[in-house]
């Protein structure tokens, strides 16, 4: 059974895409079979991969509604190992479809059932809120990894993002795990982003990972250029972090 894990934070901006791909992209490297899960309707993590979700015709909205398998919406990279689910338009339309439906929290587990033997690992980024999207995510996932980038306002809301976690726990899914936190954007330099890490502790004391992942403007550029960072600058400093996290996390199994 593949190791599922959603990639959370209700705040937008702290490197939550940047995570998914990567840390998915080199989990392919080490030899895992990796499906991403892009479960955004701003498809960020699909346009990352370099896959034009305006001109695709199914997606991960597709497979929920039941008008395909999710075999049939799940797209080849240019990664080896790694395959992508994408997100489009239509994903926005989800929240409100699902809303009456009985059992909804579940409908992306039902979802991924078919493939679970699949994938040694399945990540879902998730998006910036903790809407029905997010609940579904995490209900499907065994573990959720929490990207938190390395300024004040961004430990604002772990609280109700933990509390969310616990909710879906004690009513949803009783096996959800918090694998840990992982501190973005982090820059040595600066008193602030030290001063975030020590709060963080205090959050997660035994979860912190320690791969941290800098502020690095060829981490930023990559996107743009529709390719995980392995594949745009493989000796920079932000390859080597991510690369460190993944078989970080290899080693949790």
């Amino acid at each position: 059974m593949a190791r599922i894990i959603s990639v959370v934070n209700q705040k937008g901006g702290v490197g939550k895409t940047t995570t998914s791909i990567n840390l998915a992209t080199y989990l392919a490297k080490q030899g895992k079979w990796v499906l991403l899960i892009d479960f955004d309707p701003q498809a960020n993590a699909t346009a990352g991969l370099g896959i034009d979700y305006k001109n695709i015709d199914r997606g991960l909205y597709q497979a929920l509604c039941k008008q395909n398998t999710i075999q049939e919406v799940i797209f080849n990279t240019n990664i080896d190992g790694l395959k992508i689910a994408p997100a489009t338009m239509d994903l926005a339309a989800a929240t409100v479809e699902l809303v009456n439906e009985e059992n909804r929290e579940h409908r992306l587990s039902h979802t991924l059932d078919p493939i679970k033997n699949g994938f040694d690992y399945i990540l879902i980024d998730c998006p910036p809120s903790l809407g029905l999207l997010t609940i579904n995510a995490l209900t499907a996932s065994d573990e959720v990894l929490i990207p938190v980038q390395s300024e004040y306002y961004s430990l604002e809301g772990l609280g109700q993002l933990l509390n969310t976690v616990s909710l879906v726990q004690d009513n949803l899914k009783p096996n959800l795990q918090i694998l840990g936190a992982v501190l973005t954007m982090y820059d040595k330099r600066a008193k602030l982003s030290n001063e975030v890490l020590m709060e963080l502790y205090k959050h997660f004391p035994d979860r912190i990972f320690r791969s941290v992942i800098p502020r690095n403007v060829r981490l930023a550029e990559a996107p743009s250029h529709g390719k995980p960072i392995s594949e745009y600058s493989k000796s920079s400093k932000g390859a080597r972090a991510y690369e460190k996290l993944a078989k970080e996390i290899i080693n949790t199994e």
